[in-house]
């Protein structure tokens, strides 16, 4: 069995919908609305597990958005608020070693970014709101 369809059959097990995949790519993409997880991709690097949601557009200007991303990671179980490369998206990002991964692990992972975006869903969405330029 593929790191692929071990990644797939833990999600399953965890009951996200799988709502997309690219078993060449080796990505899946998953939803769970009561979990707050909407387009979460879950991509099989070997030898890492990458996991990433969007979250919000950076606002121009910023304001205090970076700032307060920092103050957020401090308080997050599990992953952290990131940028992606071209910086104008923030992203929640974890990583996981593929070698002995199993179902706790996945989940693990899951309920973390699911508390980091109830703990802080009213700040990102006033962030969410300042708009962009």
């Amino acid at each position: 069995m593929t790191d692929f369809e071990t990644v797939k059959g833990f999600l399953q097990e965890l009951q996200l919908a799988i709502v997309a995949e690219d078993p060449a790519e080796d990505i899946l993409v998953v939803e769970d609305e009561e979990r707050g997880l909407k387009h979460l991709v879950v991509d099989c690097e070997d030898p890492i597990l990458i996991f990433a949601q969007r979250i919000l557009d950076v606002p121009t200007p910023p304001g205090e958005l970076f700032r307060r991303l920092l103050q957020m990671n401090r308080t997050l179980v599990q992953g952290a608020f990131v940028l992606d490369e071209a910086g104008k998206s923030v992203l929640l990002h974890d990583t996981l070693a593929l070698a002995h991964l199993d179902v706790n692990e996945v989940q693990g992972t899951i309920l973390a970014f699911s508390l980091a975006l109830a703990e802080h869903a009213q700040e990102l969405i006033a962030f969410s709101r300042q708009g962009t330029g």
